[in-house]
């Protein structure tokens, strides 16, 4: 027969089991249900550089306990994410491209959720000649004083929503740029964080969100030299990755993220992001077609007004 003492310690060995067993069962539950609880955003380095997501998603994850990872790439490799589904929600800004990603199936209701605008930078010296030109005598004085030694254009070169942007204007001339031929541009193959720096660094020239820009600016040497154009609006749209097509995307806690950023309290708070006093994004739910001409469906529209306001359901 067992000792009391040793009775006692076998008691202790068998308790010091249960939990350690009850232990092992405990913490895998807990981080499945915690990523159970959360959503992939795949969005573009726009909204992560200018501060706009650190200012929502506090707001948004109190409220629902939902965590937002956030994966900061140019749109076209947030797109491609998309694709793979290995996001759950897209908050990009180029319209041709994820016309393209809906109309595929990758992708369902998109929403505009707001806008702000491009501008080009350079130095306050402006070699080029570009200061309060139009779009299209900016562009071809830039290429003109880049083929004439004069400046240096730094492009993203990354398949992002500003890098197709600066394609489309310069397209405005009949112009293709190219590394190898003109040596006066160069791509970065980075961020708009990192070739804003690397474009004030050297002196040059290049086209950035308004969003980055004011976030900025207060670091940089460089000026604003062309805006206002309306070739230059830069609306913003989040999509839902399709779960016909990807079951495992957590379409129910996506779209209590898009229904927080169309609500009143979201469209308000992206209102109200500024920098010294100064508006960085405009919400623009439901007035994407007069503003912008963005061609969004009333059904569209229709669709997320279920949620607006709604999104803690």
């Amino acid at each position: 027969m067992l000792s009391l003492g040793k009775k006692a310690k076998w008691a202790l060995i068998l308790l010091a089991i249960a939990i350690i067993g009850s232990l092992l069962f405990i913490f895998p539950l807990i981080d499945l249900i915690n990523s159970q609880n959360r959503i992939t955003l795949a969005t573009t380095t726009s909204t992560y550089d200018s501060g706009l997501l650190d200012y929502l998603l506090p707001t948004f994850e109190q409220k629902t306990r939902i965590k937002v990872d956030i994966v900061s790439v140019g749109t076209g490799q947030a797109l491609e994410i998309g694709k793979r589904g290995d996001a759950d929600v897209l908050l990009v800004h180029s319209r041709v491209k994820e016309n393209e990603f809906i109309a595929n199936g990758y992708g369902v209701h998109r929403v505009c959720v707001m806008y702000n605008d491009f501008i080009i930078v350079g130095p306050s010296s402006d070699p080029a000649g570009i200061k309060n030109q139009n779009i299209t005598t900016a562009m071809e004085n830039l290429k003109s004083a880049g083929d004439a030694g004069k400046i240096k254009f730094y492009s993203r070169g990354d398949d992002s929503g500003t890098y197709s942007k600066e394609l489309e204007l310069w397209a405005l001339i009949n112009f293709t740029p190219s590394t190898l031929k003109h040596k006066w541009y160069f791509e970065t193959g980075a961020g708009m964080g990192t070739t804003i720096t690397i474009t004030n660094e050297n002196d040059g020239y290049t086209l950035i969100d308004r969003g980055t820009w004011l976030a900025m600016k207060d670091s940089l040497s460089l000026i604003v030299l062309v805006e206002g154009d309306q070739i230059l609006i830069n609306p913003y749209g989040a999509i839902l990755i399709n779960p016909s097509l990807y079951p495992d995307v957590k379409y129910d806690k996506a779209i209590k993220f898009v229904g927080f950023l169309v609500s009143e309290e979201g469209q308000n708070l992206i209102g109200s992001f500024t920098k010294n006093g100064e508006q960085l994004f405009h919400p623009i739910f439901g007035h994407c077609n007069e503003t912008l001409g963005c061609n969004t469906t009333s059904e569209e529209v229709n669709f997320w007004k279920k949620y607006n306001g709604g999104y803690t359901g």
